[in-house]
């Protein structure tokens, strides 16, 4: 018999002993065994790494083959949405919806006007950069209420046809000098900031009137801000208040006027009725917020309750919390003041200055809501 090559006798040495008749057909079994046996045997420890790598190796191509299924998987998901994409753009077709024409509903536009705070002094230093205001942003903020307003007006007449709109004027117009804090910050006396705010909302109605048709209702009411006492005398609130005393100048001034009507409350709640519902207006101080989980909807709900028990209102309307928010049956308006110390040490909400619209629908009730921003066009 003849002698294994050296590539035979390494083909040898890792051939299992049933398979060597396959390898050598050429020799016998016996004389292969036997050849095998003369072959140096590897150490313990060389073949614990051997296996060891075997296992490592057949790992390694276990999970290169899941990572291998699991990309075709994606690749034939992908496909499947590639496929139904293709499908769906062959199959798109379009009909025709026309525009309704001559079927204008009626609708009456609600503009809200609280909380100027008109000669309060806010330094821009004491809020972090937040918010400015004195006398010129004011004078400015205001004359961009009514220009807002009015284009928000405009859009609504595309759609709806509108006969009256409501000005609504929910109190606090001035700070007063109620707070020691309000004569640090005051930049005119009481007398003169009313006399200031009179002048301003009396061109703001001017101006409405200039560029619109139709009517406007205004209801009045009085802030707890600009009060003559110390403390608020619940009976006696409005009797008490510059505001009222501003509202009931303003009425005479636009007594000759047939298209302007004044309702001043005498109470804390003024009442009007839009179309079919009834909506209460007032300032907004009559609730009670306490900090409580929920902002001011949880107070404000108990109270419309208590209320409603009374009188039902489809609508409440205030302000006083300087925070625009539309809760559904109410709507709280927001500030020309906007950010100052006092909101930042309470841990209020910051919210940019601003007042609130809100349509009325002759058949659908409140609709479209929307801030009237007062710091930009």
């Amino acid at each position: 018999m003849k002698k294994l090559t050296k590539r035979q006798l390494e083909l040898l040495a890792i051939t299992p002993d049933n398979k060597l008749k396959e390898v050598f057909p050429e020799f016998t079994r016996a004389f292969l065994r036997a050849e095998k046996s003369k072959l140096p045997t590897k150490p313990p420890e060389q073949s614990i790494d051997d296996d060891r790598e075997k296992l490592i190796t057949k790992s390694r191509g276990a999970d290169t083959s899941k990572k291998y299924q699991k990309s075709l998987d994606i690749i034939n998901s992908l496909q499947k949405e590639l496929d139904a994409s293709l499908q769906l753009r062959k199959h798109i077709s379009t009909y025709t919806i026309n525009p309704v024409k001559g079927l204008k509903s009626e609708a009456t536009p609600v503009i809200v006007a609280s909380d100027w705070h008109y000669e309060e002094l806010v330094k821009p230093s004491t809020i972090n950069g937040l918010n400015s205001f004195n006398l010129e942003i004011a004078d400015q903020r205001i004359e961009r209420f009514f220009q807002n307003q009015l284009r928000l007006i405009n859009i609504s007449k595309r759609d709806v046809e509108i006969k009256t709109i409501v000005l609504a004027l929910l109190g606090d117009f001035i700070s007063g000098n109620i707070h020691d804090e309000n004569l640090e910050t005051a930049q005119l006396q009481p007398i003169d900031a009313i006399l200031a705010v009179q002048r301003k909302i009396a061109s703001g109605i001017k101006f409405i009137l200039d560029n619109t048709d139709g009517k406007i209702v205004i209801p009045c009411s009085t802030g707890n801000h600009p009060r003559i006492t110390q403390k608020i005398h619940i009976a006696t609130e409005t009797g008490n208040s510059l505001e009222n005393l501003m509202y009931h100048n303003l009425a005479m001034y636009f007594e000759g006027n047939s298209r302007v009507q004044f309702v001043i409350g005498e109470g804390y709640h003024t009442i009007i009725k839009i179309y079919d519902q009834t909506i209460r207006f007032h300032h907004g101080h009559g609730m009670k917020y306490n900090g409580g989980i929920g902002g001011i909807y949880i107070p404000a709900n108990k109270a419309i309750s208590q209320w409603n028990k009374a009188i039902r209102a489809d609508l409440d309307v205030f302000g006083h919390w300087h925070q625009q928010r539309d809760g559904g049956n109410f709507i709280c308006n927001g500030s020309l003041i906007g950010y100052d110390a006092y909101a930042l040490r309470i841990k209020a909400d910051y919210e940019e200055p601003k007042q609130a619209f809100f349509l009325m629908d002759k058949n659908r009730g409140k609709t479209i809501v929307a801030p009237i921003f007062v710091d930009r066009n």
